[in-house]
């Protein structure tokens, strides 16, 4: 929804951003590459893991009704007539009443045995194992397919492939899987203002730091960045630079997009065939951004003050290139928080505050990190968290309940 100076809600704006983020392309790659992507498909398993029955610890395999009268001061005796290590072949192994296989953790079950007793419980000599205490039925076994059971579904389609899911699939015998394509992001600066690294500061000129900021926070989410420079002021520059960059799946640019004078992205954009579908959103920092689509590319104009441009990338493009990439889950967790000191704000946009959270008598408790200018980036870096006061509240007190986003994990 937009009111009547053409500004948008923020709900509004991300649903229309994400209806118009596409998903991109797949392709197969190897699982030992695959850390971070997206799968494509669902994981269905041909075997079971474990594929056979296995001892969970170290100790003696045997029947559980011999050892139904053991303790302690009464241990039981048994025969030891065989030993399987992790990694033998157990198959031939045959237990008989009143004896025990020695056993070692990971090695295979043998016929005949329905326990394990671990190696504390008991004592040898002389062949012999002495066990005081009684086991139940299936202690310490681990049964094939325990973890993954042939024919299961392991994984969904949009599942992100992290440490565990990769072991997993390996695990069943993948060697590649197919995941979705990672989205191509050209990022531009604009601004007379703006020098690179490389370049000595004149007077009035500070660093790009927009860009390299934006190259971190694409890396971040598993997308591909491609860095287009900087276009001065200049409505033809940046509308030249804007079209060098339709190679790519996203076109961010950062700076330009105000009402001033020297403020031409919307213009340059138009020139290079974009259509403009959101030019303002109702948010505290962030408000100027502009978006916008040319067949299936996206173009996200950032505000340039430093702040504005990451909690903008963190609330908008990012779920763009998470969807893009086919994820399940594309938003950061949101949870409750009592506020540690007064807020003040004013009804008619979404704040989002910079702020830390901790522990306090087992309760979430959340204070901001000081000053809240848009150009004040020390007061991200302190951030773990961003407070989030909905457009129609006003001043918050001290002890009230608050929504927190929690920006430095990782969760999708």
């Amino acid at each position: 929804m937009k009111d009547k100076s053409n500004k948008t809600y923020f709900e509004d704006a991300l649903s229309e951003i994400l209806l118009h983020a596409k998903k991109t392309g797949t392709e197969k790659i190897s699982v030992i590459e695959s850390s971070g992507r997206f799968l494509s498909s669902d994981i269905i398993a041909d075997i079971n893991i474990p594929s056979f029955d296995n001892s969970a610890m170290d100790g003696y395999a045997v029947m559980h009704d011999d050892l139904k009268n053991a303790s302690r001061d009464f241990p039981v005796k048994l025969i030891v007539i065989d030993e399987i290590k992790a990694g033998d072949d157990f198959s031939k192994s045959k237990l008989k009443a009143g004896c025990a296989i020695r056993i070692m953790t990971g090695a295979g079950i043998p016929s005949g045995a329905d326990s394990v007793i671990q190696v504390e419980d008991t004592f040898e000599s002389e062949g012999n194992v002495f066990v005081s205490r009684s086991v139940s039925r299936h202690e310490n076994i681990r049964f094939a397919g325990e973890d993954i059971q042939s024919g299961k579904k392991v994984f969904s389609m949009g599942c992100r492939i992290g440490s565990a899911e990769l072991g997993l699939l390996v695990s069943i015998g993948l060697r590649n899987v197919e995941v979705h394509r990672r989205p191509l992001v050209k990022i531009l600066s604009t601004g007379d203002e703006i020098a690179d690294m490389e370049k000595s500061l004149k007077p009035g000129m500070i660093r790009n730091s927009n860009a390299y900021t934006l190259m971190s926070e694409v890396s971040k989410c598993g997308a591909v960045h491609d860095y287009l420079g900087i276009a001065r002021d200049d409505r033809d520059e940046i509308r030249n630079k804007i079209i060098g960059g339709l190679t790519g799946d996203i076109i961010i640019t950062s700076g330009g997009v105000s009402m001033g004078q020297y403020d031409f992205v919307r213009e340059a954009l138009v020139e290079a065939g974009f259509s403009i579908i959101i030019e303002n959103i109702m948010m505290k920092p962030g408000k100027p951004l502009v978006f916008g689509v040319k067949d299936n590319i996206l173009f996200f104009g950032l505000p340039g003050n430093p702040v504005s441009t990451m909690i903008s990338f963190m609330e908008f493009v990012r779920p763009a290139i998470l969807k893009m990439m086919g994820a399940i889950r594309i938003s950061k967790p949101v949870v409750k928080a009592i506020l540690a000191e007064p807020v003040s704000k004013k009804a008619g946009r979404r704040h989002f505050i910079r702020a830390v959270f901790f522990i306090k008598n087992g309760a979430l408790h959340v204070s901001t990190t000081g000053p809240q200018g848009s150009g004040i980036l020390k007061s991200m870096s302190d951030a773990n968290c961003l407070i989030i006061l909905p457009e129609e509240s006003g001043d918050i007190e001290e002890g009230s309940d608050v929504d927190i986003q929690l920006i430095r994990h990782e969760e999708i």
